[in-house]
């Protein structure tokens, strides 16, 4: 069949020639009548998605089936589609965290993070940013690697029928989520790194909530494990499904789990070290089996890695500040709890308002205009959950950006759902999608 057939019933569409011979137009019901007509090819054109449980939300899979083994598969994105990209030049440096937090919206400190970076990058301020700022950004990222690992385990887990795995995943997946509202005020989208620092530091309580946490996950994590490792039914839905060697990886631009399941141990934290990883101990996780089990398996062991990491975060909390000190660029950090919710500190409100004129002109100027970035360009790229996230800034000398564009990673890993999915069963198709681990709303931006 053509590939852009809509499916209606016999009696509304019948068959009619093209250049490849008759195509049927059937919906299931009237296939016997259909199979009854001598030289139909039984190979039928299905959509799956956009609103489909396998598809991770708005992905659309169009798929040629062969009977249930399919002989085509491509992927149809665009429909989370934002502009958040083009919104970010009609706001201030600033502002624009706002926006690319709701990116991947299961990895907004990522999106946050690596922003920043690019944007202090073109500042020259990057040796500039206090070290409890980095160590509270690095914190804050692996809470979140293990938050959104665990959407990627329980989700992937229901689609293949392991209901139980869907509730230990985001059972653990609320208690970090409360650490993240503590510190940041939102459960997601937080908007909580600033180019030079933090919104603000972090309130009374949140490193004794964080250790109980990390001590909560430490017992809890292995649940999944223990319920899926070598389960007999999980292995046989992902051991050799979604296949993808190094070569494949290589050549369609692959990153993160994908990647690191053909035992290439390619970590940007590693690798191109940035906000002090290399001095943080911890183990690159990998497998050869290139597969969705393998994948399966490396996203258990790096939630561990990433509890190593944010232990050794909580003791290198240093009292200091979590802003540059550069009041040009400082967006004011001194936040407090408030009748509103969330304010600046009665301090700071003091000071511009009945202490400093100037101050309070300053503070007027740099909320509504901003502050400008020298003409310029960089790239930034961090290791999100995903694979390599990558950022390129873009200055006039401005306020406000002149381009600002990602390079994210859900967005190249798609391109391996034909390789994956081609020659498999269509069962396998979401095995293999799940293994990939997308996020809409970081494909389209």
């Amino acid at each position: 069949m053509s590939e852009d057939v809509i499916y209606e019933t016999a009696e509304e569409a019948g068959s009619y020639d093209t250049t490849e011979g008759k195509v049927y137009t059937v919906s299931g019901g009237d296939w016997d009548q259909v199979r009854g007509d001598e030289g139909v090819e039984q190979r039928v054109v299905v959509n799956m998605g956009p609103q489909h449980p396998s598809t991770h939300g708005v992905l659309r899979l169009i798929l040629e089936l062969d009977g249930e083994t399919v002989t085509e598969a491509r992927s149809g994105i665009g429909y989370l589609h934002t502009g958040i990209e083009k919104n970010m030049e009609f706001r201030t440096w600033t502002q624009g965290v706002t926006y690319v937090t709701r990116m991947d919206y299961l990895a907004p400190i990522f999106n946050e993070t690596a922003y920043c970076l690019g944007v202090e990058k073109l500042l020259g301020i990057t040796d500039q940013i206090p070290e409890r700022a980095s160590v509270i950004r690095v914190m804050l990222m692996e809470l979140n690697r293990i938050s959104s690992h665990l959407v990627c385990l329980a989700t992937g887990g229901m689609e293949l029928g392991a209901l139980t795995a869907m509730t230990f995943g985001f059972r653990e997946r609320e208690y970090i989520l409360d650490v993240l509202e503590t510190i940041t005020g939102l459960r997601m989208n937080h908007a909580f790194v600033r180019p030079g620092g933090l919104a603000q530091d972090l309130p009374e309580g949140a490193e004794t909530m964080v250790a109980d946490v990390v001590a909560y996950l430490r017992k809890r994590l292995p649940d999944t494990a223990n319920l899926l490792v070598d389960n007999s039914i999980w292995t046989s839905r992902t051991e050799h499904v979604g296949y993808l060697d190094l070569t494949g990886c290589i050549a369609l631009g692959m990153t993160g789990p994908v990647l690191r399941s053909t035992g290439y141990p390619w970590d940007l934290r590693k690798m191109q070290p940035y906000c002090g990883y290399e001095t943080y101990e911890f183990e690159v996780a990998t497998q050869t089996s290139c597969d969705a089990y393998g994948r399966f398996l490396i996203r258990l062991e790096e939630m561990q890695q990433s509890l190593n990491i944010v232990e050794q975060c909580l003791d290198r909390l240093a009292p200091g500040p979590v802003m540059v000190e550069d009041k040009k660029v400082a967006w004011p950090a001194q936040l407090a709890l408030g009748s509103d919710g969330m304010g600046n500190s009665l301090e700071h409100i003091r000071h511009i308002m009945g202490q400093s004129m100037e101050a309070l002109i300053h503070h007027f100027k740099l909320v509504t205009e901003g502050f400008r970035v020298p003409a310029g360009s960089a790239y930034v790229a961090i290791e999100a959950p995903r694979g390599e996230l990558g950022v390129h800034v873009v200055s006039d000398g401005s306020t406000r950006p002149y381009r600002v564009h990602f390079r994210e990673p859900s967005f190249n890993n798609l391109q391996a759902v034909p390789p994956m999915s081609e020659g498999g069963q269509v069962a396998d198709v979401v095995a293999a999608v799940a293994s990939i681990d997308p996020v809409m709303g970081g494909v389209d931006r």
